[in-house]
């Protein structure tokens, strides 16, 4: 079984998917949809979760930098009850702050032009809050 981390935004949902063993975390896909219409993402995110046979979801938290729940946290923890009732999955919450902005860091250093920054940003943020779980769950 694998897991998947998720990287909700506004417009985009950032999908990052584990290797078999648990140990690595890819990018996967980026799902874009009108803003702030969560349901249309529940579809398919299943299609995901059957077709790669995932076993838990990650979803990004974002806290503000002073640790406390501000707004697109209280709409990111609604998403992930509606995610759990909805997939009858276990979703666990992750801290993401910073994720987009070592996101766009790897980039830069990898010369990623502007446009492929921005096709991209999304699924490796997601793979960068999959992988903060995964490294937390083996002791790393």
């Amino acid at each position: 079984m694998r897991l998947l981390g998720l990287d909700l935004g506004t417009k985009t949902l950032g999908v990052a998917i584990s290797d078999l063993t648990l140990t690595i975390a890819n990018p996967l896909t980026t799902i874009r949809f009108n803003e702030a219409d969560y349901d249309s993402l529940l579809p398919k995110i299943k299609e995901l979760v059957v077709n790669e046979k995932i076993s838990k979801l990650i979803l990004g938290l974002p806290k503000n930098m002073n640790n406390t729940i501000g707004s697109r946290a209280e709409e990111t923890i609604l998403f992930k009850e509606k995610l759990e009732e909805y997939l009858n999955m276990e979703v666990v919450l992750q801290d993401e702050r910073r994720s987009t902005i070592e996101a766009t860091n790897y980039m830069l250093e990898a010369n990623v032009s502007r446009k492929k920054r921005k096709q991209k940003i999304d699924g490796l943020a997601a793979a960068i809050i999959l992988q903060t779980y995964l490294d937390r769950m083996k002791g790393r």
